[in-house]
């Protein structure tokens, strides 16, 4: 802190200053906003990776420009400084491990891991100056364009021949294609190692966008939000096979998470014949699968080493309990986590899972939220997984027995109800989502006045299959005229 009081003694002194004062002396000149320092440290830094990311909690312009300046003055130089052993500005939310053992963190680091960390931050071999790599992790938003990331993108696209931006980490949530491209023509494809393209799109926009994610050899995890196309028709079964043939390019895919896709009834077995090694993870949700889909996944030879297993919201109510028994069967060795919410899942079917469940000796998360199940078929279920030592998170249900609302929406909707003040006068919108109701429930909603005007009605998630048929039609004819 005396140093920095005169900034231009400390620029003349990092000739001579140990490398290991060095983080210390640039934490302060942070801190300080030593704009100068920073910029002629950068120069000098004696380290193979300078992780800026891990002290700015939210990016800092006049730092970061700081920073490139900096990095500037080292790219004009045709000789690499002696001192200088930076190949890499890390401008990700990590880092924190580096600072904190430099700042002399008793309780974080020992004085020989601290050496440990000297020794592999130096370069063996002496390396060209050119190109460095920066590496930012990005979400890509409509109109969210920051200053900073706005001045780093148009400082790297300036200097693209010397500088390699690397992104490991992207989710997209932007529609707009301009946005994507330009971002695309910037960072380095091959180093992306986790996309997340998080809004709903049709799939042949999906496909649009497949010979990009083609180009990212080295995913390692792919998270689609819902995707709609059925694949019947034939524009969106090409667009399928478009997706898929890129699929074949993912070498290291090991987390696999499709968030509705309803392209993929009767078509799953395509999407497992394009994964090239067994995935730790896969992730199917909301949405309609068939028996023969099951089949697949658990003959797949893809799913041999899989630790997490999703098919919430996948309707299993009617599936020949062997299918389901064969595929948790198949992953016992490995399994850590299965999560089957809104599946539908009855106390029989249960029941007959029951054997597979407590031969799942690695299981340590098992959720069946949802699921509508017995008191005994419950109490049975815990005293077979009692068994599993690895076992230490369960999201059970509340039993059947417990739900004193069911058969009670009446009561809700009526003037005595809990809502009494809010239904008063007749609804335009009713959403009443992922929830168990019953043929009462259904048959006082179909009867009751304040529905009359009803423009939208939401029953997502709602299990309907084992309704009677009369009872289902009555509902939409109340509301017909106004839906």
């Amino acid at each position: 802190m005396s140093l920095l009081r005169d900034e231009a003694l400390a620029i003349w002194s990092l000739e001579y200053l140990p490398m290991e004062l060095y983080p210390t002396l640039f934490m302060a000149a942070f801190s300080l906003r030593r704009s100068e320092t920073m910029m002629a440290m950068v120069q000098t830094w004696p380290f193979a990776r300078l992780p800026l990311g891990g002290l700015m909690k939210k990016p800092h312009q006049e730092t970061l420009e700081a920073v490139l300046d900096g990095l500037d003055v080292l790219l004009a130089q045709k000789v690499q400084p002696r001192k200088c052993k930076l190949r890499v500005l890390d401008l990700r939310n990590t880092g924190q491990d580096f600072w904190n053992m430099w700042s002399g963190d008793k309780y974080h680091v020992t004085s020989s891991s601290l050496m440990a960390s000297v020794a592999k931050d130096m370069p063996r071999t002496k390396h060209s100056l050119a190109p460095l790599e920066m590496y930012v992790d990005l979400c890509l938003k409509e109109n969210t364009w920051g200053k900073c990331i706005t001045y780093l993108f148009t400082w790297v696209e300036q200097r693209k021949g010397s500088i390699h931006l690397c992104c490991k980490k992207m989710k997209i949530v932007s529609r707009s294609r301009e946005t994507i491209k330009k971002v695309f023509r910037i960072v380095k494809l091959d180093c992306i190692q986790e996309v997340d393209l998080n809004f709903t799109q049709k799939l042949s926009s999906l496909a649009k966008f497949a010979p990009l994610l083609g180009k990212m050899r080295n995913v390692q995890k792919l998270l689609l939000s819902p995707i709609h196309g059925s694949a019947a028709e034939e524009q969106d079964h090409q667009a399928l096979l478009q997706f898929t043939s890129q699929i074949l390019r993912l070498q290291y895919l090991r987390y696999l998470r499709m968030e509705g896709p309803s392209f993929l009834e009767g078509r799953l077995n395509q999407m497992l014949r394009c994964l090239k090694i067994p995935l730790y993870n896969i992730s199917i949700t909301n949405c309609l699968l068939t028996e023969l889909d099951l089949t697949h996944l658990s003959q797949s030879p893809k799913i041999c080493q899989l630790k997490g297993l999703n098919l919430s919201g996948v309707t299993l109510t009617n599936f020949c309990p062997k299918l389901i028994q064969g595929l948790l069967e198949k992953v016992a060795d490995t399994l850590e986590e299965l999560n089957l919410n809104l599946c539908g899942i009855t106390d029989s079917l249960l029941t007959a899972l029951v054997p597979a469940l407590s031969c799942c000796s690695q299981l340590r998360v098992f959720s069946i939220c949802g699921n509508l199940i017995s008191m005994a078929v419950l109490q049975s279920l815990l005293r077979h997984t009692d068994g599993l030592s690895a076992l230490r998170l369960e999201f059970y249900p509340a039993p059947r027995e417990s739900y004193s609302s069911l058969g009670c929406l009446d009561q809700m909707l009526s003037e005595c109800g809990p809502l009494a003040g809010c239904l008063r006068t007749p609804l335009d919108h009713l959403a009443i989502t992922k929830c168990w109701l019953t043929e009462s429930d259904l048959t006082h909603l179909s009867q009751h006045p304040n529905i009359h005007q009803l423009k939208g009605l939401d029953l997502s998630g709602v299990t309907m299959i084992n309704f009677s048929i009369e009872i289902l039609h009555v509902l939409p004819e109340q509301v017909a005229a106004t839906l």
